[in-house]
């Protein structure tokens, strides 16, 4: 990143303020940079393992039972040290059978070759165990089942991905439901359709669906199958038997038990882990379906996982390693760490349990934070956070001059309570309501953004505001949160805003085929959508009036089944009887204390706003294989929600006084390469309305905007505007629920604005602008200098810095051009633009 007052530094003393667009655009690039997340992926790398003096073997599973000739068995060896680390060895393990006529050991892999039982016996260094194996059903070769291996192979080999036959519209004219969703389409899709020649049961190998991934043919998907390989096999097998479609009575997977478990901490250089994937079928019986498993990892840069269910750890952090199986998701999540040359943790002060937390994962990760902001940029910080706006120049002088230990509390504490804190909260919330005139109407605006505006003021606790959002009805005007559902005039609207909102799931995934990297499926999403599709929309009696209201009848079908769906809740059995209103259902299962989604996605949404990025990100995409940084951290943070009884003023004043919220923005040589963990401050551009209300305050030249009394700050506007600054500047258009619509990346547009944009010239040309004023009451250079750098930075200007304002103005004829050319400086740094 370059730095801030260096940037300013080589600005001003550029002759000709005009020229200084390469300074606008080095800075928004460089901040762009030092944005980015990490660099490629790193090269695989399979060490040799070194065992050492392991104290005991932890074997997996510990007794191996074969119910079939095609069944197999893979095993996990783990390396238990006497120092409580320990490793994955099954790579360097010696496996033997005693008794091969029942089962050998091919490449670490039980494979039956006769019914009996014997043992495997696993060496590893000197330590020794036997593993009991029991093989029944050898001379009973089953089929090939097509929903448990046929289905299930196509998914693994990407062959019924998104980007493949599982799209709309299919490949080739060849198309298939997205990852197996609809057994019986595939099933049409694959044996009937174009008469069969998908198939040929006379010679299999001269299947289409063999020769084409084989690239026996030309196959746009390129190779898939690879002869001789066991999804090559398996699939020629099921087309040898005539491809069968499973009887009634087939056993299906109920559920996935995933060895070693479902968490592992891995120390460099025991960076791999072997992976085993177990079926659990409705009979009772269990099955190894590794070699059937699609495997996939949150974060490639992290970690890699092998097509086998091998994974591979690069860089010390976390990833989630999504393993799926038919419709059946689970997730492992690693924490890889490595020594770090020269560190030595420096046991950090802590304010509360958020630091505690905080610190526990950096020590754990080997990054060192970085110190405590100055009072300067806490104090632009915790402004800009809390309300929105930068503070007066009597402001700053006052709380740096103040002495006291408990200023920031107190600052902290008289920001909580200001009118600007409930309205500049309110259009973070309007963004995701959708509020705007053209969904709401414009009476509808006005009314819904007071009501909004009001709850925060009041501090309504967040389960009363999301509960009567949720519930409300009546007249838009008379009952503004009924404006809910007419901005959501849709049934499906309603389902995928409210479940991205109140539950973070992203759940239009799910609309027209399972979620392809959650446990949520088309039912679910249909279940949901029965809580909404009785809410009912008409006209009122006034002008842009609307009158929502419950209808007594109306189910939703499930377009593919055509089954009529009930309302369905997670994990949780609904009684309707209780209440006629559906929503209200919903609404109280929702904010209830016990629920699992609203308050983690609650406090992640207000950490995301004040810390620069969520613990969950996207904030609103919380899934197995999206993991928290730090799950320690969120729920705490969700627990104390819960016990303040949701109370966002209380949450928001114990995350703005921890040291972590605290903390200097400036890297140091050990947290350089933390994008995630809270080592350091994330800085960010300041938001459309935010910068723009900036600019006004550095000049003191008001924006006017229509329909509302001259100096009403951009972030206190109840409509959006239309004003190019600010959609330049990434101000969302409030057409989705979804808060990625806000956008903070940077762009050459706004490099253009800022080199000479309308906006900032006319400001700075106006007269009655701040050092204009100043100029006009016979203020010295300095005087007026410094005024500028409280206005805009909240700090003082440095020796250097002032000294070269200094002879900026020295050089010009005309004085107030001079102030012109070092405000329009002022505006391009870094340490304006950010929040930091």
């Amino acid at each position: 990143m370059i730095s801030y007052r260096k940037t300013f530094g080589k600005s001003v003393v550029l002759r000709g303020a005009r020229l200084w667009l390469a300074v606008v655009a080095c800075s928004l690039v460089a901040y762009a940079r030092a944005n980015e997340t990490a660099p490629a992926v790193a090269e695989l790398s399979l060490e040799p393992i070194v065992v050492g003096v392991p104290d005991h073997l932890e074997i997996a599973p510990e007794a191996v039972v074969i119910g079939s000739a095609r069944q197999v068995q893979r095993l996990v060896v783990t390396a238990h040290y006497p120092e409580g680390l320990l490793q994955d060895v099954t790579r360097a393990a010696t496996m033997v059978s005693e008794n091969e006529g029942v089962v050998r050991v091919v490449e670490g892999v039980l494979a039956p070759t006769g019914d009996g039982a014997t043992v495997v016996r696993v060496q590893v260094g000197e330590l020794q165990q036997a593993v009991p194996v029991t093989v029944s059903g050898h001379a009973n070769r089953d089929p090939v089942s097509f929903q448990n291996e046929t289905l299930a192979l196509l998914t693994r080999q990407g062959c019924n991905s998104g980007g493949c036959h599982g799209s709309p519209s299919g490949k080739g004219g060849f198309r298939l439901s997205m990852q197996a969703y609809d057994g019986q389409f595939d099933q049409r899709t694959l044996t009937r359709e174009f008469f069969g020649r998908r198939v040929n049961l006379l010679s299999a190998e001269k299947s289409l669906l063999l020769l084409k991934p084989t690239m026996q043919i030309a196959h746009g998907g390129g190779v898939r199958l690879k002869k001789g390989e066991h999804p090559y096999q398996t699939l020629r097998d099921w087309i040898d038997q005539g491809c069968q479609v499973d009887s009634g009575d087939q056993a299906y997977c109920v559920r996935l038990e995933i060895l070693p478990g479902l968490r592992r901490i891995l120390k460099r250089p025991a960076h791999t882990q072997q992976l085993v994937v177990l079926a659990h079928l409705s009979d009772g019986t269990v099955r190894d379906v590794t070699r059937l498993a699609t495997f996939s990892s949150s974060d490639s840069n992290m970690a890699q996982v092998l097509p086998g269910g091998l994974v591979v750890g690069h860089d010390r952090g976390q990833a989630a390693i999504m393993i799926r199986y038919l419709q059946h998701v689970e997730a492992v999540h690693f924490t890889f760490v490595k020594d770090i040359e020269g560190f030595v943790w420096n046991d950090p002060p802590e304010n509360n349990y958020i630091d505690t937390h905080v610190h526990n994962k950096l020590r754990q990760l080997r990054y060192l934070p970085s110190g405590d902001a100055s009072d300067e940029h806490f104090m632009r910080r915790v402004y800009l956070t809390v309300i929105g706006v930068l503070p007066s120049v009597d402001e700053v002088r006052a709380f740096l001059a103040d002495p006291s230990d408990d200023k920031r509390s107190r600052l902290i504490d008289e920001l909580l309570d200001r009118p600007e804190y409930a309205t500049f909260w309110t259009m973070r919330w309007a963004d995701l309501l959708q509020l705007k005139d053209k969904t709401v109407s414009g009476r509808g605006v006005s009314k819904y953004h007071k009501w909004i505006v009001d709850a925060f003021a009041e501090n309504m606790p967040f389960d009363q505001f999301v509960g009567q959002l949720l519930t409300a009805d009546g007249s838009t005007f008379l009952n503004p949160p009924a404006n809910y559902y007419r901005a959501l005039d849709k049934t499906d609207e309603c389902t995928e805003a409210t479940a991205q909102l109140f539950l973070g799931v992203r759940i239009q995934c799910a609309k027209c085929h399972n979620h392809p990297f959650e446990r949520w499926t088309q039912d679910n999403y249909y279940g949901l959508s029965a809580f909404f599709n009785r809410v009912k929309r008409k006209a009122g009696s006034r002008q842009d009036e609307m009158v929502v209201w419950m209808a007594s009848t109306g189910e939703v079908t499930q377009p593919r089944t055509q089954k009529t769906m009930q309302p369905w809740l997670p994990d949780k059995g609904i009684d309707l009887q209780k209440d006629p209103d559906r929503r209200a259902v919903f609404a109280q299962w929702l904010t209830s204390p016990e629920n699992p989604y609203f308050a983690h996605v609650a406090v992640n949404r207000l950490w995301s706003h004040l810390m620069g990025r969520g613990i969950v990100e996207p904030v609103d995409d919380f899934r197995v294989t999206n993991p928290p940084s730090n799950v320690e951290l969120l729920e705490a943070l969700a627990n104390d929600f819960r016990e303040s009884r949701f109370d966002q003023k209380q949450m928001l004043r114990v995350i703005l006084n921890s040291r972590t919220f605290q903390r200097s923005a400036q890297p140091n040589a050990f947290n350089r390469g933390d994008h995630k963990y809270f080592s350091r401050r994330f800085e960010k551009l300041l938001a459309a309305e935010q910068l723009l209300d900036a600019i006004c305050h550095l000049t003191r030249i008001p924006e006017n905007f229509e329909g509302v009394p001259l100096g009403t700050p951009a972030t206190a506007l109840a409509n959006p505007p239309k004003n190019e600054f600010m959609k330049v500047f990434g101000q969302p258009d409030r057409s989705t629920a979804c808060a990625c619509e806000r956008s903070s990346e940077s762009n050459l547009a706004q490099a253009i604005q800022l080199f000479n944009g309308p906006l900032i010239h006319a400001k700075l040309g106006d007269k009655g602008n701040r050092f204009h004023q100043a100029i006009g009451a016979e203020k010295s250079d300095d005087e007026v200098i410094c005024e500028l750098y409280l206005a805009g930075l909240c700090r003082q200007p440095e020796p250097a810095e002032i000294e070269a304002a200094r002879a900026h103005v020295s050089s010009k004829e005309n004085r107030s051009e001079a102030f012109e050319d070092i405000c329009w400086a002022l505006i391009n740094t870094n340490e304006f633009l950010m929040q930091h």
